[in-house]
């Protein structure tokens, strides 16, 4: 069953691609609001990870933009980068 995992936390997702797409697109749109209340910003990031489950070109987008903010993290804290895998 797929899942979202967050440091030693997971969270179940839908068996079925149709729920995790419509999921996924919520969070998008929600996050569009995000000047609203109750809807935020911190939607789309969310989203994304869902819909990466599910389609490789938003996977890797993820993927990219996880690498340069760890690699931007990294260089804050005054460490070398962490090797590409």
């Amino acid at each position: 069953m797929p899942s979202i995992r967050f440091g030693n936390k997971a969270i179940p997702l839908p068996k079925n691609r149709t729920a995790r797409v419509a999921i996924g697109s919520g969070f998008l749109l929600g996050g569009a609001l995000g000047f609203l209340p109750v809807l935020g910003f911190w939607m789309v990031p969310v989203g994304l990870v869902v819909l990466s489950h599910d389609s490789p070109r938003v996977r890797r987008i993820r993927r990219k933009s996880e690498v340069a903010l760890l690699r931007r993290w990294a260089k804050w804290q005054g460490k070398t980068a962490p090797a590409a895998k």
